[in-house]
C-alpha cells in the first residue's frame, strides 16, 4: 500500500472499517473487560481484556500497516512499549547500548531496573553508536534523537547488528511512520509514543511496538499479558481516530517546523538552530538518505533560561508543554528535566496552525 499511495491516503486506508452493510463507517470503542466465552476451549476469541480487546486489533492492523511490519502491538504508553522490548530483548549477561541523547528516561530505566538484573549498560552518542555496537546484544536507537535531533545512520546501524548478531530496536517517535521507516533500514523492532504525533491532540497516552520477527513479537504479547502495560480500549479508539488525520497534520507540523528553523537560523537572539531539513544541519545528509519528512521538532539555543520563558510570555500562539506532537505550536526547556543541555536550550514542536502566522508570532516574541 505505502508505493501505491500518498501518506493521507495511507492513513485513512489503514483505519478503515471492512464495508459490512448496516455496520458503522468508522466502528467505536469496545469498552469489555470479559467476553463471552466460546464452547471451543481452544478458540482464540477474546476472553478477558487484558489478553486482548477488538479496539486493540483494529489500531494494531493500521500501525503495521503505517510501519510495514508484519504485526503490531499497542500498550499503555510509549515507556511501557520501550521497556516491554528492553525486557525481552536484554537478558542477564547481555550488553545494552542506549542513547545518550535521547530520551532521559530510557536511560535510567536501563541503569535502575536492568542494570541490578546483570545486563550492561553502555550510553553512548549518536556519534559513537555505531562503535558500540560492534560489542552490543542489543542496540536501542532513537533517532532522530530527542532532543537534540541528530540523525543515525540505520542502514549503517543495521549492518553492524546483523554482523554481531545483536537486535537493533529503534525509537521512531519524533519522526514517526510518515517520516522514516525503521523496519526497511535494518531494525528488527520499532517502539515509539503514540502520545505524540499519530494520537495529535495531547489527549492521551499510548505506545506500540511494531516488527516481522514472529519469535519476537510472540515473547513481547506474552510480556505484555504477564505486565498488564495495556491500552485502554477507550484511549486506543481515540488513537485510531486520531490516525486518519495524521497525515494532513504530520505535514502541516513538518512545514512549520521548516519555516520555523529557517526563520530562526542565524537570528541574533537566536544561538544555534537544529533542524535535520536544514540543508547545513550536520545531520541532513544521513536524513535526506533515509528519512521521507525531517519532522515536527526544531530545536534551538537562546540565551539563558529567562530568554526561553520570555519568548513563550511574549507570544500569542507558543504553549509551554513538555510533550509534542500537538496541534499547537508547545515549546519545553528541556534543562528543566535533566538533560544534558544549556539552561537556554529549548525544544520547539510545531503545531498545525497557518504557516505564515506561526513564523510572524515566534519573530514578534523574540524581537518585543
Amino acid at each position: 500500500m505505502s508505493d501505491r499511495y500518498g501518506d493521507s491516503t495511507r492513513a485513512v486506508k489503514a483505519v478503515s472499517s471492512q464495508p459490512i452493510p448496516g455496520e458503522p463507517v468508522g466502528p467505536g470503542p469496545v469498552l469489555a473487560s470479559a467476553f463471552h466465552l466460546s464452547e471451543d476451549e481452544g478458540s482464540e476469541a477474546n476472553t478477558y481484556g487484558r489478553g486482548s480487546n477488538p479496539s486493540w486489533h483494529r489500531l494494531e492492523a493500521a500501525l503495521a500497516q503505517l510501519e510495514d511490519a508484519a504485526a503490531a502491538l499497542t500498550f499503555g504508553s510509549g515507556m511501557a512499549a520501550i521497556t516491554a522490548a528492553l525486557r525481552v530483548t536484554a537478558k542477564p549477561g547481555s550488553v545494552l547500548v542506549v542513547p545518550a541523547d535521547g530520551y532521559y528516561q530510557v536511560r535510567r530505566y536501563a541503569t535502575e531496573s536492568l542494570a541490578p538484573l546483570g545486563v550492561t549498560i553502555r550510553e553512548v552518542s549518536s556519534e559513537q553508536i555505531y562503535q558500540a555496537a560492534e560489542e552490543a546484544d542489543v542496540v536501542l536507537a532513537e533517532t532522530p534523537t530527542n532532543p537534540a535531533l541528530d540523525v543515525v545512520d540505520l542502514h549503517r546501524l543495521g549492518q553492524i547488528c546483523r554482523r554481531r548478531g545483536a537486535r537493533l530496536l529503534v525509537d521512531n517517535t519524533t519522526a514517526t511512520p510518515l517520516g522514516q521507516q525503521p523496519l526497511s533500514l535494518g531494525a528488527d523492532l520499532v517502539v515509539a509514543s503514540a502520545t505524540k504525533a499519530l494520537s495529535g491532540h495531547s489527549d492521551l497516552l499510548a505506545g506500540y511496538a511494531a516488527g516481522s520477527h514472529p519469535e519476537l513479537m510472540a515473547a513481547l504479547e506474552r510480556e505484555r499479558l504477564l505486565s498488564g502495560a495495556i491500552l485502554g480500549s477507550f484511549e486506543a479508539w481515540l488513537v485510531s481516530r486520531s490516525l486518519g488525520s495524521v497525515g494532513l497534520r504530520f505535514e502541516r507540523q513538518c512545514q512549520n517546523a521548516l519555516a520555523l528553523a529557517t526563520a530562526l537560523h542565524r537570528h541574533p537572539r537566536i544561538r544555534s538552530v537544529r533542524y535535520p531539513g536544514l540543508p547545513d544541519d550536520p545531520s541532513y545528509a544521513v536524513a535526506v538518505a533515509q528519512m521521507r519528512r525531517f519532522g515536527g521538532l526544531v530545536s534551538v539555543e537562546l540565551a539563558d533560561a529567562a530568554a526561553v520563558h520570555d519568548l513563550v510570555r511574549r507570544s500569542e500562539l507558543l504553549v509551554a508543554s513538555t510533550s509534542f506532537g500537538g496541534i499547537h505550536t508547545s515549546v519545553d526547556r528541556r534543562a528543566r528535566w535533566g538533560d544534558p543541555v544549556a539552561d537556554g536550550f529549548a525544544r520547539i514542536s510545531a503545531g498545525i496552525e497557518d504557516t505564515d502566522d506561526v513564523v510572524a508570532d515566534v519573530l514578534a516574541a523574540l524581537e518585543s
